[in-house]
């Protein structure tokens, strides 16, 4: 039996910032925080289990020429679900790694949105079904790569 993911631990610079953005923007419940001058960081999920942990421990941006984390990628029922974070992302001023809905590769029913997080962390917002009519950035690499 391999492990399953338990919860996701970032790095930020900004804890407060970034709070406001997975809790704000996202839609992420808060279940503990931590805010002292030492110690800052936040517990997000649901019914108290974390699904991702924010520690305010970086002193600079995301570095995708770094070994770690490559990307985040949340998936969500509808494609109207996508459509509806892409919006509020777009009123929150987020930067896209490609415009609008795509699809995972030509073809592919799965799709959704890529985009980065206060810090440059690399997100995508998607669903397994319905993005079948969106265009695929490249014909021959896989989307979430964000090449």
């Amino acid at each position: 039996m391999t492990p399953r993911t338990g919860h996701i631990g970032l790095n930020v610079t900004d804890l407060d910032r970034s709070l406001a953005f997975y809790r704000d923007v996202l839609g992420f419940g808060v279940i503990g925080e931590a805010k002292e001058e030492e110690w800052r960081y936040a517990f997000l999920g649901e019914g108290g289990s974390p699904v991702l942990t924010l520690w305010q421990q970086a002193q600079g941006a995301y570095d995708s020429g770094c070994a770690g984390l490559h990307h985040l990628a949340l998936e969500v029922d509808s494609i109207d679900q996508v459509r509806e974070y892409e919006s509020a992302l777009r009123t929150y001023g987020v930067d896209f790694a490609y415009e609008g809905v795509v699809a995972h590769r030509e073809g592919a029913a799965s799709g959704g949105i890529f985009f980065h997080d206060p810090d440059g962390t690399r997100l995508e917002i998607y669903t397994p079904n319905g993005a079948q009519e969106a265009p695929a950035p490249s014909a021959s690499a896989p989307t979430c790569g964000f090449f």
